[in-house]
């Protein structure tokens, strides 16, 4: 398995072929979820083995954009599938590696430590003080795909996706929970000033 090489392909890949009006899901989205998931690791006590595991997996976990948005998780896969072989990559490590990818498929789904890792560094940012200004590019985003119509429709629907997201790892509660549950409590406050 040759991480740097295929981290370099895939890094390469996402620089330069995801669509230029993707303001949330970017090349700065893939390296923030891969600065998370890092630090996850060390302070879940993941093997050095298994964290190569779980950052191919972070470097792929969005690539299904370059192609379309629906689906994405499976594209990526395909992606994973794919090019992986190419870098000694086994067909056992190729599914562990899109086991995590399809976790963070929302609603997210883990179902073993590592898919916990990457479904809380995927959304490491909503327990940070920047969570204003990244959840602003995916409002931009949604209003692209015409998802949403104006602010309230998006504080709206960021409330009701922070009061149903949870943390997986006991990681991630400690270093985020209690700023996210400060990021929901305003968020209650800016959707009760709306007349109905």
């Amino acid at each position: 398995m040759d991480y740097i090489k295929a981290s370099e392909f895939i890094i390469n890949k996402v620089k330069n072929d995801l669509p230029e009006f993707l303001k949330y899901h970017s090349y700065h989205h893939v390296m923030d979820v891969l600065e998370a998931a890092i630090n996850l690791a060390k302070l879940e006590c993941i093997s050095d083995y298994d964290c190569l595991l779980l950052k191919t997996a972070v470097l792929y976990h969005d690539a299904g954009f370059i192609k379309q948005t629906n689906e994405h998780e499976k594209i990526g896969c395909e992606i994973a599938q794919e090019t992986l072989p190419q870098f000694g990559y086994t067909a056992e490590e190729i599914d562990k590696i899109c086991g995590m990818i399809m976790a963070t498929k929302i609603p997210q789904s883990p179902n073993n430590l590592l898919e916990q890792i990457i479904c809380d560094a995927d959304l490491d940012y909503l327990g940070r003080d920047d969570f204003w200004k990244i959840g602003n590019n995916l409002y931009h985003e949604l209003k692209i795909y015409g998802v949403l119509n104006n602010e309230k429709d998006w504080n709206r629907l960021q409330l009701k996706f922070l009061t149903s997201h949870n943390y997986f790892t006991k990681s991630a509660i400690v270093l985020r929970q209690e700023k996210k549950n400060e990021h929901v409590e305003k968020i209650k406050q800016i959707v009760s000033t709306y007349q109905e």
